[in-house]
């Protein structure tokens, strides 16, 4: 509990003014002998006035709490939380809001003042957006508390214990739902390679279209129909994608708001959504210090909900990786031949002990490494060179920029498929890279 502002302000004027009054007949200015006591009086009452305030903000009720919070949040965006107060007040109460909101989550429009009438409830509202992925904990709402005359403010914590997971961006994935894939892969800036060839699975019959070859013609259909028939083939389904997630310390860089790990999250969940919904069976492994997790492929619409539950609180080590170890795991869980995306961020360090571990997955798995490039290298590469220090900064690029692309060329070299891609652009173009393989049969 503490002085208000109101209560303050009146007592030292009431002080300065007796102190005053004491003063003026010692100067010989005016005589005030007979107010004296009068204003001493007056502070006096102001004193007990105060303390049986005091005494009622102490008995008063808090007001009651109830937080509206969504169980999982998307890492990175912004998030409603609705405060809805009831309290039984006879008269209008202006209160001080604040929320402790946990670590690691930035917030909007808070403290908040708010007004709370008789007989009414209030609903005030916030926005926080999470930082960092996990599971985190709500303890409690801190209430600023006038007396009845505004004399005194009470700081009150109301315990309001709720709980929500941090999940990796996935409010694409839901909305995405409502649909068509196509339209939703072209929005995201998603290249439709031209199909090559045909899909192993027959679907259907119809009308001859522009564009349709005439290997598709069905002769038969066509002369009973008098009119061009051609077959429609589909994709063929029933294959496995996993995921093999790199979770060393190179994958704690950050060019913006994500890190590089945060980045391959989104990503291998916008791969996985398209590969379930074109029938395909996802799985997902990770590697890299005490972060080993392993998901078996599987189908279905509720596989995304399960990825997205096993990685949630997926982090970053600070132990460099260990490509062979991962593969040698790999090999040990994967049987069924698969197509194995490798997301991790290269270096020219990692030539022979990469290559050891990507030939051996080759021999059981097609392999697609897919190595994130930094922003900033493209931003350095691009900035004119003015200076001393911009020309060693440029050349530093160039050359760290050299040197990685030629591991991705050994690579490539040996039969080893690799996509080098920003941050920012790594799903969509992952997801270009599989439905280009997909169109022409290449898994």
């Amino acid at each position: 509990m503490r002085p208000s502002r109101l209560f303050l302000g009146l007592l030292g004027t009431l002080f300065a003014a007796a102190v005053l009054l004491e003063a003026l007949p010692l100067l010989d200015i005016a005589e005030t002998e007979p107010i004296i006591a009068p204003a001493w009086g007056l502070l006096l009452a102001v004193i007990l006035l105060a303390l049986l305030d005091m005494l009622r903000l102490h008995r008063q009720s808090s007001p009651q709490v109830q937080r509206s919070l969504p169980g999982n949040l998307p890492l990175g965006r912004w998030s409603e939380v609705q405060l809805t107060l009831h309290h039984d007040y006879k008269q209008n109460v202006d209160i001080e809001l604040f929320d402790h909101v946990p670590e690691g989550m930035d917030v909007e429009h808070l403290p908040q003042r708010v007004g709370l009438r008789p007989g009414q409830q209030t609903q005030i509202a916030y926005r926080l957006k999470p930082l960092v992925r996990g599971h985190f904990l709500f303890q409690r709402c801190e209430l600023l508390l006038p007396s009845p005359m505004r004399l005194w403010q009470a700081r009150r914590l109301l315990e309001l214990p709720a709980q929500s997971r941090v999940y990796p961006d996935f409010a694409r994935l839901h909305g995405a739902q409502l649909r068509a894939v196509d339209d939703w892969l072209s929005q995201l800036g998603v290249r439709q390679q031209p199909r090559r060839g045909l899909g192993l699975e027959f679907h259907q019959l119809r009308e001859f279209r522009d564009g349709d070859t005439l290997r598709q013609i069905d002769w038969k259909a066509t002369a009973r129909k008098r009119t061009p028939i051609a077959r429609e083939y589909q994709d063929e389904r029933d294959q496995q994608l996993l995921l093999l997630l790199d979770c060393g310390r190179r994958m704690r860089s950050q060019d913006d708001e994500l890190s590089h790990f945060d980045h391959a999250l989104n990503a291998s969940l916008l791969l996985a959504y398209v590969a379930l919904r074109q029938g395909d069976a996802v799985g997902l492994a990770t590697f890299a210090g005490n972060q080993s997790r392993y998901l078996a492929p599987a189908k279905g619409s509720n596989q995304i909900n399960v990825l997205l539950n096993s990685v949630y609180d997926l982090d970053t080590s600070q132990q460099p990786v260990d490509f062979n170890a991962a593969a040698d795991l790999l090999l040990a869980r994967q049987q069924r031949r698969a197509l194995v995306v490798v997301i991790t961020n290269l270096r020219d360090e990692d030539d022979e002990e990469l290559l050891s571990a990507v030939r051996r997955l080759s021999r059981r798995h097609q392999v697609l490494i897919a190595s994130l490039r930094e922003e900033v290298l493209d931003r350095l590469r691009q900035t004119p060179v003015d200076g001393f220090e911009q020309a060693l900064a440029y050349c530093g690029t160039v050359d760290y920029l050299n040197a990685r692309g030629n591991l991705h060329e050994r690579l490539i070299a040996h039969g080893v498929p690799v996509l080098d891609a920003r941050p920012a652009q790594l799903g969509p173009d992952l997801v270009s890279r599989y439905l280009a393989w997909k169109k022409a049969g290449a898994l």
